[in-house]
């Protein structure tokens, strides 16, 4: 059995609401084992005995579409993967320790092409500043997410992607979890 994590998008935000023991019971109506959610933002850790990560993101998506009447992307890591973006040092420390200062984390699917990273790379400023890691989008937000001029929306819209965000403390409390 392989231990991973789903990021669901769009799972209690924007009216969406989805009681987390119901969607614990989806996940083991899918034949996942171990089954866990963490905090009710779509974080759920399972195990599975397929490798497969495109078959398990597609029997996700299908599923939770069926039983919640709206698209819903899920964004799948394993253990070692959600490690390795917890611990990935993408900003100085002294940014990071500034109490009016966020660091948020997009997960995609897939690694964006050179050209679609450089445009966000390029919207970088005095507020937001932007790098990226593989299949991860790192936002180091200098102040409340609500009074930035981006947003989950805005980001997709220019990647040409799905993506889901979470703050860096939820990552790095589900990676310590593991």
């Amino acid at each position: 059995m392989i231990k991973y994590i789903a990021f669901l998008r769009a799972i209690n935000v924007g009216g969406h609401v989805v009681k987390m023991d119901y969607l614990k019971q989806l996940f083991v109506k899918m034949d996942f084992e171990n089954v866990e959610t963490f905090i009710a933002s779509g974080n759920v850790i399972f195990s599975s005995k397929s490798k497969n990560i495109k078959f398990i993101k597609d029997k996700i998506e299908k599923n939770l579409q069926a039983n919640l009447g709206y698209n819903t992307a899920a964004f799948i890591r394993t253990v070692n993967e959600l490690k390795s973006i917890s611990e990935y040092k993408q900003f100085s420390l002294s940014e990071l320790t500034v109490k009016e200062n966020f660091l948020y984390i997009a997960f995609l699917n897939n690694e964006p092409v050179k050209e679609l990273k450089d445009k966000i790379l390029s919207l970088s400023n005095s507020v937001d500043e932007f790098h990226f890691n593989e299949k991860e989008l790192y936002w180091l937000c200098r102040k409340k997410i609500s009074e930035s001029e981006f947003s989950g929306k805005i980001l997709e819209k220019i990647l040409q992607a799905d993506i889901t965000i979470r703050n860096s403390t939820t990552v790095r409390k589900i990676a310590a979890m593991l």
